[in-house]
């Protein structure tokens, strides 16, 4: 996985008025500055390079002095600069991990533009949350195959009633065998998601049980929503602004239409 600072700093700096201050005679020089600024954890430089304002779209918990060393080690592994016409954008590591903030060229020279990162940054979050919650919905087949190994029927709710095991989740003590599913899909936080996304079991004739997904915030978090059965194939189907709505009022298991097959 790529450096948790590289990708916090892409996933938080969605302002609309961040531009870059420094100016570069060539992109080269502008990705090794922005380098180096990373490397030595430089705040003044970082300003300089992407915005007065750039710590603010930071997590809170702030930067991963691991995530800096990765940089470090994927730096001297490899780096480039790719120039297109006008745009350059800085590649790191043996996979060639592209930064999503564009160098640009104008007419005072070679920058860091936050505009042209938004929309990229953006399908980033939301292309990684979408694969992480087909990978939660496989999950959720096994935890209920599981469940039914122990209780030989199906659970028909995530988190399990206090002092129960009517759940595919419950909390265990130490040396207790683990629940079949863990508490990622119950978050602490009500509306908070697990990867930007809400999730729901259904019933389901054919197999016996099913759960839909969709995003938190439509657009946002997700743009699909996504369905699977005891079969372990997964569904998707963009409901647009009305995801929250259809995926609350769907009765059953049943994917239409506007529906299709996530390929394996």
């Amino acid at each position: 996985m790529k450096s948790k600072l590289l990708s916090a700093m892409m996933l938080f700096m969605v302002s609309t008025g961040v531009f870059a201050q420094q100016h570069f005679s060539t992109p080269e020089q502008a990705t090794d500055a922005l380098a180096k600024a990373i490397n030595e954890q430089n705040d003044k430089e970082m300003g300089n390079l992407l915005g007065e304002d750039w710590r603010t779209f930071l997590p809170a918990d702030g930067v991963d002095p691991e995530a800096v060393d990765r940089f470090k080690r994927d730096w001297q592994v490899n780096h480039h600069t790719v120039i297109d016409g006008d745009m350059a954008w800085l590649t790191v590591g043996e996979y060639h991990w592209q930064l999503p903030i564009p160098v640009v060229k104008r007419a005072e020279g070679w920058q860091f533009d936050m505009q042209e990162a938004k929309e990229e940054i953006l399908n980033r979050e939301v292309g990684r949350n979408e694969l992480a919650a087909i990978e939660a919905l496989h999950a959720y087949v096994d935890a209920q195959e599981s469940y039914y190994a122990l209780a030989n029927q199906y659970a028909q709710k995530i988190v399990s009633s206090e002092g129960k095991k009517d759940g595919l989740y419950w909390p265990v003590k130490p040396g207790e065998a683990p629940s079949p599913l863990g508490p990622a899909f119950s978050p602490k936080e009500p509306g908070q998601g697990y990867h930007g996304y809400h999730f729901r079991i259904l019933p389901d004739s054919k197999s016996g049980f099913a759960m839909i997904a969709w995003p938190v915030s439509y657009g946002e978090t997700g743009v699909m929503s996504f369905m699977i059965n005891g079969d372990d194939r997964v569904w998707q189907a963009n409901l647009g602004e009305t995801s929250a709505e259809e995926a609350k009022a769907l009765a059953a298991f049943n994917p239409g239409d506007r529906w299709q097959r996530v390929a394996q």
